[in-house]
């Protein structure tokens, strides 16, 4: 097999996707994360609360991989509304930075006009190299 589907050990297993997939290479592809538990319940605080747990999901991901927040080497983001995140840039940084570090990889954001959860803000997606 050349790749092999990452599950975080407490999450429900999902129907029709993964969560994540390890190459041989070691390269991981985390799938886009939203601002939902591994119940399916989104957290509170709009924006910066479905932010904080989207980045907390991929580092449960990347953790579950063997790997640490210092592995990913590329996020891409889509927002819903850009103001909400320029409005929050300090809130934004905080939040970054109590969940994922002083690492900063390649980043890309991108708006869009909505998101397949209705009540999602933000999906994120990672890339991280593990090993």
């Amino acid at each position: 097999m050349t790749h092999k589907p990452i599950q975080p050990a407490d999450w429900p297993e999902p129907k029709g996707y993964a969560n994540g997939i390890l190459a041989t290479n070691g390269t991981l592809y985390v799938g886009g994360q939203i601002g939902w538990d591994e119940t399916g319940r989104f957290a509170p605080g709009g924006f910066i609360g479905q932010m904080e747990q989207a980045l907390k999901n991929i580092r449960a991901v990347v953790e579950a991989a063997g790997g640490t927040p210092e592995d990913i080497v590329r996020l891409t983001w889509y927002v819903t509304d850009k103001r909400d995140y320029m409005d929050n840039q300090r809130a934004v940084g905080e939040v970054y930075r109590r969940v994922l570090g002083r690492h900063f990889p390649a980043m890309a954001m991108v708006v869009v006009a909505g998101l397949v959860e209705d009540e999602a803000v933000v999906e994120i997606e990672a890339t991280a190299v593990i090993g």
